[in-house]
């Protein structure tokens, strides 16, 4: 009867992640989009990767808050901190940094199997520092020093200020995550500071294979900010654009990737064995219930790609994911007719990308400040002023 009943489970893990498999398969790496201690201490973390082909992991200012937020696996961290009088700030780098090294630990055989390619693990700098490009470049520095692990990748974001940094940070050899990218010709910018990188990185004499990055295109949040303006609107044809808006942003993403990584500037790099720059979709929970809870996983099948998702999403996708190949590629003249067609009904892309940004940089920079006052409340409530 035991036997049995685990022949059962064996069966049902293995269909329910028949989907995820088959996105695998497609050239699509899955990272989690979530971390925090109890998902490191309970075996969670190790188990999705065993089961559910996660390969990676992202986290952010959001995570972070939600996770230490809850005091779940960090009481006793935060007592030593308490009683050693550090700063609130350094001790919410303490417990992130933690996090992170244990979770790039257990994904380390991924990182030494794949050679570097996944087996990754995201934090990302101080969100205050966003629109400063030289404490962005020293802020990354520390974090890697902090870390300490082969497979971390620090986020820096896309802002105007974030591109030099992104520059600066791959020329000395660090792995980035290029996060917050909303428009395409944000994303240029970003693979064009990467390929910077890069040159400053070989003019050094740093091993370009060693260095590796992906640039995080948010997906949902472009559908919810469009889709609103489009009910406003109300007309029978912009209805019939409502979801549209982000897969086709997506789609044109990637075709300006195939661009950029066939072109003589980077066949340089590559006879250098530099690796490329791959895209990342981020963001990929829906927002809007109507919407199938898989539509950016589904319709965003790409060789060469990452798709971080949040534990319901990679859950859903195990669950009645429809992988049916590649679904991006074969829909580049549709993508241009959708945005096009946003367009003439008197929505501005460059207006709502813009927008995106620029509250995508605000919302992480309150995240981060409300789990400073958390762990402010918990250093001072167990004596110490922590400042």
């Amino acid at each position: 009867m035991v036997d049995q009943a685990a022949r059962k489970r064996r069966v049902t893990v293995s269909k329910t992640a028949e989907p995820l498999k088959s996105l695998a398969q497609e050239g699509v790496s899955i990272w989690l989009d979530d971390l925090s201690r109890k998902r490191i201490a309970s075996g969670n973390l190790a188990e999705l990767i065993e089961r559910k082909h996660v390969v990676g992991v992202t986290t952010n200012p959001s995570i972070f808050q939600a996770a230490i937020g809850s005091g779940e696996g960090y009481e006793e961290q935060l007592a030593d901190l308490a009683v050693r009088g550090v700063t609130v700030d350094e001790a919410v780098r303490m417990m992130t940094t933690a996090d992170v090294r244990a979770a790039a630990d257990i994904l380390r055989p991924v990182y030494e199997a794949t050679r570097g390619r996944d087996g990754r693990v995201s934090i990302e700098v101080d969100p205050r520092l966003a629109h400063d490009t030289a404490a962005t470049v020293a802020e990354a520095k520390q974090l890697g020093w902090l870390v300490d692990r082969p497979n971390v990748m620090i986020k820096i974001p896309a802002t105007k200020a974030g591109l030099p940094a992104i520059t600066e940070v791959i020329g000395l050899g660090i792995s980035v995550n290029v996060t917050l990218i909303f428009s395409l010709e944000r994303y240029r910018e970003v693979m064009d500071a990467y390929l910077a990188g890069l040159e400053k990185a070989q003019a050094a004499g740093i091993d370009l294979a060693t260095v590796h990055s992906v640039a995080s295109f948010f997906v949902s949040r472009v559908d919810s900010e469009i889709d609103k303006r489009l009910a406003k609107v109300g007309t029978d044809e912009a209805l019939a654009l409502k979801g549209r808006a982000a897969l086709a942003n997506a789609r044109l993403a990637y075709e300006a990737y195939e661009g950029v990584f066939v072109v003589d500037r980077w066949t340089a790099l590559a006879t250098a064995n530099a690796n490329k720059q791959r895209p990342l979709w981020a963001s990929t929970g829906v927002k809007d219930a109507a919407y199938k809870d898989t539509l950016y996983v589904d319709e965003l099948v790409a060789p060469g790609t990452v798709n971080t998702m949040p534990e319901a999403t990679l859950d859903a996708t195990a669950a009645h994911g429809d992988i049916h190949g590649d679904s991006v590629t074969g829909g580049y003249a549709q993508a241009r007719s959708d945005l096009a067609a946003v367009e003439r009904l008197g929505i501005s892309y460059e207006e709502v990308v813009k927008q995106l940004e620029d509250e995508g940089v605000s919302k992480f920079e309150a995240a981060w400040e409300d789990l400073l006052g958390v762990v402010a409340t918990s250093l001072s409530g167990k004596g110490v002023e922590g400042e």
